[in-house]
């Protein structure tokens, strides 16, 4: 007995017709939508102090009336954390529409997760639920279900723990859905998107994976036939060590050990998940506390020619007076020039100054006056990439933690009846698992000095104010160099931005991989917009195109 399970959305702003695309692909038995990030939890508590009723992602309900009649149709019931803020409003709204169009549906929603009134000054505090809510949805006969903040993996093990019916205490059944809803989170990143090795495949497209789960918990990840980009062992190695940190991946419903994953190519666009262990899990649930931490203004100068960095320096002397009020001012200088360069772009610098401060005049009127202040009276070219504007609001996101008791984790259904969900009894404290043993490393040889890109592959992400860069090797010789060779005290080498941060390297033998958690490089997590990259979305990218000394038996 298998579960088709697709994803149609990674996050609010995804590729609109892939609802249809993935309705018409293909079979399928449910269709998942995941729209929330830490940012997008910001913004859509912004929308709610605007008006109240707002809260949810409305791109969802466009791409529902498009597509509503054809999933009732073909049997689909689809399953998204589109709810936001406001599951309960989005839910109505869905059975308006429904109402609307004469489509029969039944929509339940899933509820407890916001906790914003227990910690004030929160713009929205929401706790990570797990899938048992919509399991319970699922299986009193709902065809919508819509839910809050909950675990993006929450979206695939609440359905098959319904399907199947798992209990709380199949862990290492739910762990292979939450392996699987993982990788399927993410939309196009399992089928080649955002993918290292992008050359492998024609990736102009990519299609959207799909799951197929089976009842002892394996998978195999794959896509609708026709659809562009591939799935093979890389491309889910890569989204599994996704903004990932250890070998136990904790959540509310399970711990999955991810050192116990196997993968395996199971055909043309088919790869096999099997093997993994769950344990109970961790006695508390995660909550994500977004808050407003003041104003940000930014000029961005552009700095051409010869005699750069003395321009910079005379920008900062000049501006330096007008900032002393600001909590924090940040001066960047990213060298982009080259020498007798072909083009008046490729001649220039730019030097970027990043003001934030409580107060929204310090870093609006007073950083703008100061700055065009200058247009006459600087470095000579002197010019900006945009006038610097009136300052904007900033976020800051922070983990809390509390008991599993703590939440009213409820189902809604359609007629209005309310099932309580039961808090995990089977806990245990999560631990870090032991360093496994290394592999034997590479006899010595010949070496070249290049890029680690051509034997690893990487990918990275934020969680927080800290990133995870995931790498792995392709083959067992590149995986044996690689153990040895990238270290912590290596990787701060060659990342001098980590240099004076905690790195944690955590060593995954069965995906020829390590993970490495960098602690604080984020600040105060992406809202807050900390650094150049401020989701470390590229700073796996960066790792890779650093040069070492290369085996040549690799090259």
């Amino acid at each position: 007995m298998t579960l088709r399970i697709g994803n149609a959305s990674g996050f609010y702003g995804d590729r609109f017709d892939a609802l249809r695309e993935m309705l018409t692909g293909g079979e399928l038995d449910v269709l998942t939508g995941d729209y929330l990030a830490e940012l997008t939890m910001l913004i859509l508590g912004r929308d709610r102090l605007k008006d109240p009723t707002a809260g949810y992602a409305r791109t969802f309900l466009r791409q529902l009336e498009d597509c509503l009649g054809l999933a009732r149709e073909r049997g689909v019931r689809i399953v998204t954390n589109a709810g936001g803020l406001n599951p309960a409003g989005l839910a109505d709204a869905v059975r308006a529409l429904a109402d609307r169009l004469g489509i029969p549906v039944r929509v339940a929603h899933v509820e407890g997760d916001d906790l914003t009134a227990a910690h004030p000054g929160s713009l929205a505090a929401h706790a990570y639920l797990g899938g048992f809510g919509i399991a319970a949805c699922l299986r009193e006969g709902a065809d919508v279900v819509v839910t809050g903040r909950v675990t993006d993996a929450a979206l695939v093990t609440g359905p098959a723990a319904a399907h199947f019916g798992w209990q709380p205490g199949d862990h290492d059944r739910l762990a292979g859905a939450v392996v699987a809803g993982h990788v399927l989170e993410c939309g196009a990143q399992a089928t080649g998107g955002n993918y290292a090795f992008f050359r492998d495949g024609d990736v102009r497209r990519p299609g959207f994976p799909l799951a197929e789960l089976h009842e002892d918990g394996g998978c195999v990840i794959t896509k609708h036939p026709g659809t562009g980009g591939f799935v093979d062992v890389g491309t889910v190695t890569a989204q599994l060590l996704y903004e990932t940190q250890g070998a136990r991946y904790a959540g509310p419903d399970v711990t999955a050990r991810l050192d116990t994953v196997r993968l395996t190519q199971d055909g043309p666009d088919r790869v096999r998940i099997e093997g993994v262990r769950g344990e109970a899990p961790p006695p508390a649930l995660k909550v994500g506390l977004n808050k407003l931490g003041g104003y940000r203004g930014e000029v961005v100068f552009v700095l051409t020619g010869l005699d750069i960095e003395a321009k910079a320096a005379l920008v900062r002397e000049q501006l330096e007076p007008a900032l002393g009020k600001a909590a924090d001012v940040r001066f960047e200088l990213v060298r982009t020039d080259r020498p007798d360069a072909p083009s008046e772009e490729t001649a220039s610098a730019l030097l970027r100054l990043v003001v934030r401060d409580p107060d929204q005049e310090v870093v609006g009127r007073a950083l703008s006056g100061a700055a065009v202040e200058l247009a006459l009276a600087s470095y000579p070219g002197f010019h900006v990439l945009a006038p610097p504007g009136k300052g904007s609001p900033y976020g800051v996101f922070e983990d809390v933690y509390v008991p599993h008791g703590a939440v009213d984790h409820v189902a809604v259904l359609d007629d209005g009846r309310r099932i309580s969900v039961p808090p995990a009894h089977d806990t245990a404290v999560l631990e870090e698992v032991p360093e496994p043993p290394l592999p034997e490393p590479l006899p010595p040889g010949p070496t070249r000095h290049a890029p680690l890109g051509l034997v690893a592959g990487a990918r990275s992400g934020d969680k927080g104010g800290d990133a995870n860069v995931g790498v792995w090797a392709r083959s067992d010789d590149a995986w044996r160099w690689l153990a040895h060779e990238l270290t912590a005290d290596r990787f701060r080498e060659l990342i001098p931005e980590s240099r004076g941060l905690k790195v944690t390297r955590h060593v995954l033998p069965n995906l020829h991989a390590l993970n490495f958690v960098v602690e604080g490089i984020l600040g105060a997590g992406v809202a807050a917009r900390h650094r150049f990259d401020p989701q470390a979305k590229a700073l796996g990218e960066w790792l890779r195109s650093r040069h070492l000394d290369l085996p040549e038996a690799l090259l």
